[in-house]
């Protein structure tokens, strides 16, 4: 008998397991940084620009496919391609379901990284000074402690399926996370420094929005920050019912997904002048040095400063952070699990811990291997992967799924323009990203 697929059960629920899927240390860790080095408040104002340009329309084809074919992204791509080439669409597919491994495996890494991070405040507190050295150093051991665990924590969700554990997971995290993230900024822009750092985000240099360099850094992280490309969405997407608003909730993903990285930027660059403000070295050359000291050094440093609320803020900036990878990891384990449950009739539970120990050999490889390993799979995941697929994704909607003429016939009327633009506009930009990311980083 065929197991009776699950869906979302609310609008708000979908948006907030969709958004939870897009915020993660993409939006947390990497948007300020692009910010910083790009010219703050104009990558600000360019990435708001492309959003809309680039961002949005990929959203939508992603979450598109997965809503019209109610499947994963297997099934799916093979249903928009059945015409033409199905092989060529499962394929993609699999390459996707191959990505989603890959980059829970090193994702599942750095989100032990954080969990451990935020246990370090409370063995300071208690006088734990060993346990404090071992949670914030760089061991081999602490990975192997930690990366299993943010792998339970992600199996416990995803065992309870769409509705009680996706849905009902992300309405509690994703609130504390916005609630984190606003304590943060408030107390942050208290203190010396915060002044400075708020203009820097908020207040355009207009010479520099012209820069290439500058338009393509924003694109390249308006695509990422949106976990675009991997088949989240595409889950996501199929998990709705078939009558609802795709557009209106595409838009409200979006834009609560940017609200998240704008916060995200509001919290980290004032942050970083504080440091500054403080005698932490925080920029060389005029770019913020690198980017994992960021996050492992420079604000820990900062934390440091504060004295004993320093604490505090430290147990609250790497909670947020956990809060935000967790989100991430949920969506991403969505999809191998929802694959061994469609196709291959595996019961929920057997997929989930099938996924989690095929996740748990793969994170392991690349610890044991960690000094050359872990830089390549990202490399190869976020420079090649993720644009190629988006690109694909624009080209199976806009010209393979009956002959480009499926999102034409959706968008006819006074929406008609939006299936030319994604058919035309959007693989010369995606192309763009692609060919900046991989060849000119």
């Amino acid at each position: 008998m065929a197991q009776v697929r699950e869906g979302f059960q609310s609008r708000l629920g979908f948006v907030l397991a969709a958004a939870g899927a897009a915020v993660g240390l993409g939006n947390i860790w990497g948007f300020p940084t692009q910010a910083a080095n790009h010219g703050g408040g104009a990558f600000l104002l360019v990435y708001f620009i492309v959003i809309f340009l680039l961002a949005l329309p990929a959203l939508y084809t992603e979450l598109y496919l997965g809503h019209q074919a109610q499947a994963n992204p297997v099934k799916a791509l093979k249903q928009a391609w059945q015409e033409k080439q199905p092989k060529v669409g499962a394929s993609a597919g699999y390459i996707g379901l191959a990505g989603a491994i890959v980059m829970l495996s090193f994702y599942s890494i750095v989100a032990g990284w954080m969990l451990a991070h935020s246990l370090e405040p409370l063995a300071r507190l208690v006088g734990w000074e060993e346990a404090s050295a071992f949670l914030s150093g760089d061991s081999t051991l602490r990975n192997f402690i930690f990366t299993p665990l943010m792998l339970m924590l992600t199996a416990g969700i995803i065992l309870q399926g769409v509705k009680s554990g996706i849905e009902t997971w992300s309405r509690r995290l994703m609130p504390v996370l916005l609630l984190l993230l606003v304590a943060l900024i408030a107390y942050m822009g208290t203190l010396d420094g915060a002044a400075a750092g708020f203009k820097a985000y908020l207040v355009p240099d207009f010479s520099k929005i012209g820069d290439p360099e500058l338009i393509i850094a924003a694109m390249g992280q308006a695509f990422f920050s949106l976990s675009l490309g991997v088949g989240c969405m595409m889950i996501y997407g199929s998990y709705l019912k078939p009558n609802e608003n795709l557009p209106k909730l595409t838009f409200s993903v979006a834009m609560l997904d940017t609200g998240v990285a704008f916060l995200a930027g509001l919290l980290i660059i004032p942050a970083l002048f504080i440091a500054q403000n403080n005698g932490v070295e925080v920029f060389q050359n005029g770019k913020l040095v690198g980017e994992g000291r960021l996050i492992f050094a420079i604000l820990p440093e900062l934390f440091a400063t504060m004295g004993e609320i320093g604490l505090f803020v430290g147990l609250t900036f790497f909670v947020l952070m956990s809060i935000a990878s967790l989100t991430s990891t949920i969506s991403s384990t969505e999809i191998p699990v929802s694959f061994l449950v469609e196709n291959h009739g595996f019961k929920r539970s057997q997929a989930t811990w099938v996924v989690t120990l095929v996740l748990f050999v793969c994170s392991g490889t690349i610890i044991m291997n960690f000094d050359w390993l872990f830089g390549l799979v990202i490399q190869v995941f976020t420079q090649y992967q993720l644009p190629l697929m988006g690109l694909f994704y624009f080209i199976t909607v806009g010209w393979i799924w009956r002959r480009g003429n499926q999102l034409a016939l959706e968008c006819s009327g006074k929406m008609y323009w939006f299936a030319q633009y994604v058919r035309f506009v959007c693989p010369v930009l995606m192309t763009a990203v692609f060919a900046n990311v991989a060849f000119f980083k």
